[in-house]
């Protein structure tokens, strides 16, 4: 399908056009995990994210619908991998990166480009390096309580970061806070996260773009 063409394609053709794409990525995603989960569980996960894709999708933004599809469904499957009972919380403190940057992806897609290509890569970015040391706390905290030995090394490592990821949340509003520990810290979906604190997915999707946005500059400017 033409995603350029001068009609607005329907929620139904759009759902249609991709149904090799949803099995191409619950496929990738699957050969990772244990036997025991099923693909068509992923699948189906990812039908909801590509029917939410199909409903959401704006042709006059200029993005491909593929493109924009991708990171929902990838989004769709990976929060349906956290309500399933195997997914234990040190299991997904590691995905929690995976998940946010995934988020991200997501929330930058659908920008129109304000301040050209260059603009867009630096503040991508600099939200993905934040996901990245919340969601690395995030896993070594998780780790130190259900290990007996800490190196000092490690120790020392976790400290600074603790130093420069507490400063960071500090500044943060309550709600901000809350939503992040949710995703971060007790393993919540940012739809999970954001119902905890009244908020739809979609509100919190952006609201969670804009908070690794804000982290980004705070971190880069404190560090140790």
């Amino acid at each position: 399908m033409d995603d350029s063409a001068g009609t607005s394609p329907s929620p139904a053709d759009l759902i249609h056009s991709c149904q090799g794409l949803v099995r191409s990525i619950a496929w990738k995603i699957h050969q990772r995990l244990p036997r025991r989960i099923e693909l068509d569980d992923l699948i189906g996960y990812g039908q909801v994210g590509l029917a939410e894709a199909a409903r959401d999708f704006n042709l006059t933004r200029g993005v491909q619908f593929t493109t924009y599809a991708y990171y929902r469904v990838r989004g769709a499957v990976l929060d349906g991998l956290g309500t399933m009972a195997w997914f234990s919380k040190a299991d997904y403190s590691h995905g929690r990166y995976e998940q946010a940057a995934n988020a991200v992806l997501c929330e930058s897609a659908t920008e129109e480009g304000i301040g050209g290509e260059l603009s867009w890569f630096v503040s991508t970015t600099r939200s993905l390096s934040a996901a990245f040391l919340i969601s690395d706390y995030a896993s070594a905290c998780i780790e130190n309580q259900n290990s007996d030995v800490v190196s000092p090394s490690s120790a020392a490592e976790a400290d600074d970061l603790k130093r420069i990821i507490d400063q960071a949340l500090d500044r943060l509003t309550e709600q901000e806070r809350t939503l992040v520990k949710g995703i971060y810290f007790q393993g919540l979906s940012i739809k999970d996260a954001g119902e905890h604190i009244g908020i739809s997915k979609a509100w919190a999707s952006r609201l969670h773009a804009r908070i690794l946005q804000n982290l980004g500059l705070q971190l880069s400017s404190c560090s140790p």
